[in-house]
């Protein structure tokens, strides 16, 4: 792979004497926010979407346009390839991290929350959810539940027939049926759940924390052997508040929107140090997500662009 050749968006696509981008290059940023949430879903890593992409660029660029029917199917079949490929390399990387593996957290701009099935896929609750199919399943649910591609489409995505990634998808769509948040939540009510636990541990009023977690909520902290996290999930809504009272005073939390929906993050010395995202279910907070780990931060702090 000639390791040289970089996307259009890192060097200003590949411009012909008149200025203009050629055809390939256009292709590829027409489709760039599609591809990226296709391997973002398949992956929970924005930085290993990033990588995908750039190895669907290399690709792209030698294919015969004279030959593809279809630029955007051709696309998210190699950017599907690229993305199996890897997360079977991220799945042996997960067996040694360090404490629990949570996704990757993006600040996503407003039209993302707009997109209310979008917003849903790409939830670290859901991430999560995602995270317990295997890679082919993954795929295939992804591909035909968030991006509706037709089953021939599919097939060839993940190089299998027809016939056997509509049984994969019954497969998949059951198992995320099972798993999934209960139902659907609305912005402003996991708005306010959110502003409630803030308010909560700014104040210390710990009768006001206890109102607002589940009895059975769980807390994940990823910090990646980096920064100091629990190593296992925190479970039950008092060993959580005790683990949320070692928080520092002197930390600034300001809401933002991570992922599609609302979300904390929390600052030291006006640096992010961890992102904050929540699952609700009956108006009350199920779920925690604590992303410590640096490495993961950095796309909190530019708006990402996704599209289905």
């Amino acid at each position: 792979m000639a390791g040289t050749s970089t996307a259009p968006e890192d060097r200003g696509g590949d411009m012909s004497q008149d200025d203009r981008p050629d055809a390939a290059t256009k292709a590829f940023l027409a489709h760039r926010n599609l591809l990226f949430t296709v391997a973002y879903e398949l992956l929970g890593s924005a930085a290993d979407a990033e990588d995908v992409l750039q190895e669907t660029w290399l690709r792209w660029a030698g294919v015969d346009l004279d030959a593809v029917r279809d630029p955007r199917a051709y696309l998210v079949r190699i950017t599907t390839r690229q993305a199996l490929s890897r997360l079977r390399t991220l799945g042996r990387r997960k067996e040694s991290y360090v404490g629990p593996w949570l996704p990757e957290p993006l600040l996503t701009t407003p039209d993302v929350a707009e997109d209310v099935e979008l917003a849903e896929s790409v939830s670290m609750a859901m991430l999560l959810v995602l995270e317990t199919l295997q890679p082919t399943e993954r795929a295939v649910f992804v591909l035909r539940e968030v991006f509706d591609l037709d089953y021939d489409e599919i097939a060839e995505a993940v190089g299998k027939n027809p016939a056997a990634v509509r049984q994969i998808a019954h497969r998949a769509r059951a198992h995320v049926a099972a798993r999934r948040p209960r139902g659907a939540v609305s912005q402003t009510e996991s708005r306010d759940a959110l502003k409630a636990f803030q308010r909560a541990v700014e104040t210390g009023d710990l009768q006001r924390l206890l109102d607002v977690l589940a009895p059975d909520v769980v807390l994940l902290t990823d910090g990646g052997g980096i920064k100091r996290a629990a190593l296992e999930p925190v479970m039950g809504a008092d060993r959580v508040v005790e683990w949320l009272g070692r928080i520092s005073p002197t930390v600034s939390m300001e809401p933002a929107q991570a992922n599609g929906h609302p979300a904390l993050i929390v600052r030291l010395d006006g640096e992010i140090e961890t992102v904050i995202a929540v699952r609700v279910d009956d108006g009350v907070i199920t779920g925690l997500y604590a992303v410590r780990n640096p490495e993961k931060l950095s796309h909190m702090k530019r708006e990402t662009a996704l599209r289905r």
